[in-house]
């Protein structure tokens, strides 16, 4: 006979009951203290031995039991997403998604908003939505800036307000630079036992050796990715060459009524804040689509929660991982390939053009650029209207 606590609620009732029924007046008080069940599970067990039910069947009539608290609060989960979502961070190399919220500050914001709900509950919603909670000791990417979360709310609002009327919003950079050849590549793929891809002992940089420097521009509001593969060097120019190819092979095709383009972008690299090349380009990228380019960039140290890194280059990562890139055309091949479960879909081109350091913007030039900053963090964000609208 199975041990009392191994029992099911409908088997430990019914005995409960029937040890009541047999001590007779005041044997519900008795067996609620003995047993430590309520009275009232021993009177409903008392009930369905009057209606002659056996301890055989299901513990629980249909649709009986506690309901999710999804379920009684439905707009608890909308909440919390709009919450944390400002705050989302996500490792390049890695489709998981984190937030540097407690949970208690989370569960007390919500309770605060009439949502009632536990730290614990908090933790168990944000792990089925695909998060994972860490410190900020842990997500800290760089020195911190006094307007740093305030540019991460700044950048939130800009994107939602052109998503919502229809503009188009790319995430953009460059991902880190691969030696082509017959190298080691991180990751492990499938192949027949003991049968490993061989692989030269060393990688030592050399200038001799060809470099693919793949540029992803994401659009954020149709989920696809378009990646440039440059075979020369990560400049300015070369960053906005692989926009301008984006928009032209798809871009205006996609958002034909567009006026105003807004890109979210590292804030070093070849589409840094501080790189004159980089808004000269825009400028004359601006000039020949007749588009606004809207520029917010991300603050120093925190490139890596830059849309285009985890949700584009992580999934390339993947892809590709554990197999030599031994020439261009086997990258592109596998950028190209890349799919995800929710639909992403990747074009991908090489570009053997030529686009040489050490270039120098004149005062002339400079004098081109019509670029108008933000009154918050203009450095950060800026907007480059074309020539023709302000003459």
């Amino acid at each position: 006979m199975p041990l009392w606590w191994k029992r099911n609620e409908r088997e430990r009732r019914i005995i409960a009951a029937g040890e009541a029924l047999s001590l007779g007046y005041g044997g519900i008080s008795k067996i609620s203290l003995a047993f430590r069940l309520s009275r009232k599970a021993i009177a409903k067990g008392i009930q369905e031995i009057y209606e002659g039910n056996s301890m055989s069947g299901p513990t629980r009539r249909s649709g009986a039991g506690r309901k999710s608290i999804t379920v009684k609060d439905p707009k608890l989960l909308a909440l919390l997403e709009r919450l944390i979502e400002p705050k989302t961070l996500g490792n390049p190399e890695s489709p998981l998604r984190w937030t540097c919220k407690s949970i208690r500050a989370l569960a007390a914001q919500l309770t605060g908003k009439k949502h009632p709900v536990s730290h614990e509950k908090v933790a168990q919603l944000l792990r089925g939505q695909n998060y994972s909670l860490q410190s900020n000791r842990k997500t800290e990417g760089g020195a911190d800036h006094p307007d740093r979360d305030a540019q991460f709310r700044h950048i939130n609002a800009q994107v939602k307000r052109a998503l919502a009327k229809g503009m188009p919003v790319v995430s953009v950079g460059t991902k880190k630079k691969k030696l082509l050849g017959n190298n080691d590549n991180v990751g492990k793929q499938w192949l027949p036992a003991k049968k490993p891809i061989k692989v030269n002992g060393h990688d030592f940089p050399n200038p001799e050796i060809s470099r693919a420097y793949p540029y992803g521009i994401y659009d954020l509001a149709r989920n696809t990715g378009f990646v440039n593969v440059g075979t020369d060097l990560d400049t300015g120019a070369f960053a906005v060459a692989s926009i301008r190819g984006w928009w032209c092979r798809e871009g205006r095709s996609l958002y034909p009524q567009a006026q105003l383009l807004l890109i979210t972008a590292d804030g070093g690299g070849s589409n840094g804040s501080r790189l004159l090349l980089w808004e000269l380009e825009l400028q004359r990228f601006a000039d020949e689509t007749g588009l606004s380019i809207s520029v917010c960039h991300f603050p120093p140290g925190t490139s890596k929660w830059n849309k285009v890194e985890h949700r584009l280059f992580s999934f390339i990562s993947s892809n590709w991982r554990g197999g030599p890139l031994r020439d261009s055309e086997t990258i592109v091949n596998l950028i190209s390939r890349t799919t995800t479960a929710k639909g992403l879909q990747v074009t991908c081109r090489l570009d053997r053009r030529k686009y040489p350091t050490g270039r120098k913007v004149t005062d002339e030039e400079i004098k081109q650029v019509t670029l108008k900053r933000n009154t918050f963090q203009g450095d950060w964000n800026y907007t480059l209207h074309p020539s023709k609208l302000l003459s």
